[in-house]
């Protein structure tokens, strides 16, 4: 008789040790393929600017900003009409001497002689705040501009949608920024971009940076 609960006992361990392990692996699977989708969602819909200093030095830092600001001010008058990510792209492609020699010129009127490379590629970014947007880790197509050694603290925004703005103390992208970014993305990738509910985007955020930090999503071109 014991031997006969024991036998059924164990089964009940055992089955309710496999529906908590499918349980988990099901839970498991879902969160990678949403965190997987969000990334690559937002990511597909964005084109970024981005720009390493030479240092972390007071002097470098300053030097980034102006960089920053010169490529900003070309940036919106090639980029004023573009209406989607892939013209963005295709007009920053075709203007990367300039981008260049706009940053370089900049750097020897600052009296600095760092050297400058320009390039428009796929990379890996941690979770990032600019204003009140919010852009989770992920991989992201970036025009990259690096000063120097490029071992200073980077500043980014989005070329597209035009989310740049070169005074960033007030922390607002403008609305209609917003505007064009809601019609690149569904309402649920627009909620986390914009940190519309708190509560619950600083999870979502943090879901896709963890498989991201273990280099589990796949959104890499």
């Amino acid at each position: 008789m014991k031997t006969l609960l024991s036998i059924i006992c164990n089964r009940k361990v055992k089955n309710s040790l496999i529906l908590l392990f499918l349980l988990f692996l099901y839970v498991g699977i879902s969160a990678f393929s949403y965190a997987n989708s969000i990334s690559s969602d937002i990511s597909e819909s964005v084109f970024r600017l981005h720009v390493l200093a030479n240092s972390d030095s007071e002097e470098d830092q300053n030097l980034k900003y102006e960089v920053r600001d010169a490529l900003i001010e070309y940036m919106n008058t090639l980029c004023v009409n573009v209406q989607n990510k892939e013209e963005a792209m295709q007009i920053a492609s075709s203007h990367l001497e300039d981008f260049k020699q706009i940053a370089e010129n900049v750097i020897f009127e600052k009296g600095y002689s760092y050297p400058v490379s320009v390039e428009i590629g796929n990379f890996s970014f941690p979770t990032k705040n600019y204003g009140d947007v919010s852009l989770p880790a992920g991989y992201y197509d970036a025009l990259r501009v690096k000063i120097g050694k490029a071992q200073g603290q980077n500043w980014w925004c989005v070329m597209f949608p035009p989310l740049c703005f070169v005074n960033v103390s007030s922390g607002i992208v403008p609305d209609e920024s917003k505007e064009m970014m809601k019609e690149e993305l569904n309402d649920e990738e627009y909620s986390i971009v914009t940190k519309e509910d708190s509560s619950q985007i600083h999870f979502k955020i943090g879901l896709i940076e963890w498989f991201m930090n273990h280099n589990l999503l796949t959104a890499k071109k």
